[in-house]
């Protein structure tokens, strides 16, 4: 069975840095994306970043641009948030998608309902 585990979630000032990680295990299939989405109390769901893991191809929602950056890693992806705001402040869910065929990242980070996978989400706070 495909396992989604995400780590690295806790406190951080404004202007400053965490660093997320996701680790994924069980894709069977030849393609897979593996993205970044978080949720803050009275806000809807929000695409932060998406990778295909197995082309690299990105995406990145308008509110991370510029500050964060996902990696691809040997057994999934991180997530570096630089420049930390309040407003970042929420869930971070990892989650993933297998295909037979390539999809981009960008087809994910628009329709986020079409991962399969999702991790149990880490805590992200940002204030003073």
């Amino acid at each position: 069975q495909v396992q989604v585990v995400e780590s690295g979630g806790g406190s951080a000032q404004p202007g400053g840095s965490l660093r997320l990680s996701c680790v994924v295990s069980g894709l069977t299939l030849d393609y897979y994306v593996i993205g970044w989405f978080r949720q803050a109390p009275g806000k809807e769901r929000e695409t932060v970043a998406c990778i295909s893991k197995s082309v690299g191809d990105t995406y990145y929602g308008d509110s991370a641009k510029g500050r964060f950056t996902i990696t691809r890693q040997s057994a999934g992806v991180t997530l570096q948030m630089n420049s930390l705001r309040p407003e970042d402040t929420g869930v971070y869910f990892c989650a993933a998608d297998q295909t037979s065929s390539y999809y981009s990242s960008t087809y994910y980070g628009l329709s986020p309902t079409g991962m399969n996978y999702w991790g149990k989400g880490t805590l992200v706070t940002v204030s003073s």
